[in-house]
């Protein structure tokens, strides 16, 4: 149980999700957050903390018409939308304030065709690619400057030690777009079978194109507040158990000093250590697929399976619905468009509250949520009250 005052999650929402929408960041922000205060019947004048990733919490909370803040965090060096989750749970159990959305506002980027091209706007992400300054240096040169190289890299690591195979990863994205038919919100819905992943072209062998998420504009908010608060709004309350976030080193994946197992072990242990709940009490659970090597590590070090057993694990079918913990309900990233990780918090929340229809887990009372791996990650675990 998180220390402090109990914090709960009361409304969730998206903005408009899609391939280049010609929506701004700000509308997206503003789009999803009001959709999650609608959700739970409160209005910005309920709101007195702002977190996000990547934006800037003190313009969001100006253009929302929010003030004063009592509590606000924008972060760069984080792990995804977990890192803007444990922000606003820290600032309530502590008392700081007490009610916070978190967002996660991203943008498709514009493809290097493009710019080459003169067609659009350099994005700050190609920028950095495109300096060779610090460790940086040593890699771009060859060719290594985009995330699917340390992905394919650490991918084939658990190759190497676990005797995992490419077919083992099929059956995962295979479970996950099972999952996304069943979910209207989804961009991929018709069935794929393992023909069809191991004719998809490598991106960094082993690395496969479906084996990352897909890029588009979403805009996605949550609002955390005390359980107190939380059992007035107009959803069933979804109460905060357990949160972790971890650091291991520097934000260098390709020089970890071990690839196939990394930042997760350290944040589920502590995680579990704050909870009398265990891995066997999980409904479901959703974790990061930025690329599907994620999935699998985090599958491990929360013991949901053991060490290196996540390919056999995933390939008798333990996480598709109906089976042992049906993993990323939604269809995860790779379906549902790169949310960076706010998707899976919302499909917990919705899960427990029983709201996701053909997808729904029967009587699903307890789900960790988590993103990142390698040098930094988090988690966050929800149950029901």
């Amino acid at each position: 149980m998180m220390p402090g005052r109990r914090v709960a999650i009361a409304g969730v929402g998206y903005s408009t999700i899609g391939r280049n929408t010609g929506l701004s960041s700000d509308e997206l922000m503003i789009q999803s957050t009001l959709a999650a205060l609608d959700d739970c019947g409160m209005t910005v004048k309920d709101v007195d903390g702002l977190t996000t990733v990547g934006g800037g919490a003190i313009h969001d909370a100006w253009l929302l018409g929010i003030a004063p803040l009592s509590w606000w965090c924008t972060a760069m060096e984080a792990p995804a939308f977990v890192y803007a989750a444990h922000q606003a749970i820290a600032a309530i159990a502590s008392g700081f304030c007490e009610t916070v959305v978190a967002t996660r506002i991203i943008q498709q980027q514009p493809t290097g065709k493009k710019l080459i091209e003169g067609k659009g706007k350099q994005h700050p992400m190609t920028a950095m690619f495109s300096a060779a300054s610090g460790d940086r240096q040593f890699l771009l040169p060859f060719g290594a400057g985009s995330p699917v190289n340390w992905a394919g890299l650490l991918t084939q690591r658990h190759m190497a030690r676990f005797g995992t195979t490419e077919e083992h990863f099929g059956h995962h994205v295979i479970a996950q777009r099972s999952h996304a038919a069943l979910n209207e919100d989804a961009f991929f819905r018709d069935p794929l079978t393992m023909d069809d992943y191991l004719a998809s072209r490598y991106v960094s062998k082993p690395l496969r194109l479906l084996d990352c998420d897909y890029p588009c504009d979403s805009g996605s908010a949550i609002v955390f507040t005390t359980e107190e608060r939380a059992r007035d709004a107009r959803k069933p309350p979804v109460l905060v158990e357990a949160s972790s976030l971890t650091a291991i080193r520097d934000l260098n994946f390709e020089i970890l000093e071990e690839m196939a197992v990394t930042s997760p072990k350290v944040c589920a242990d502590e995680l579990w250590s704050r909870t009398d709940l265990g891995p066997k009490d999980l409904s479901t659970a959703h974790l990061y697929d930025g690329f599907s090597i994620i999935t699998f590590q985090w599958l491990e070090a929360l013991g949901i399976c053991g060490l290196g057993e996540a390919g056999p694990f995933v390939a008798e079918g333990h996480t598709r619905l109906g089976g042992r913990i049906p993993v990323n309900t939604d269809g995860g990233a790779c379906n549902v468009g790169r949310r960076h990780g706010a998707n899976f918090c919302i499909e917990a929340v919705r899960q427990l509250r029983g709201e996701c229809e053909a997808r729904q887990v029967e009587d699903a009372t307890a789900s960790v949520f988590t993103n990142s791996f390698g040098p930094f990650c988090g988690a966050v675990l929800l149950r029901k009250p």
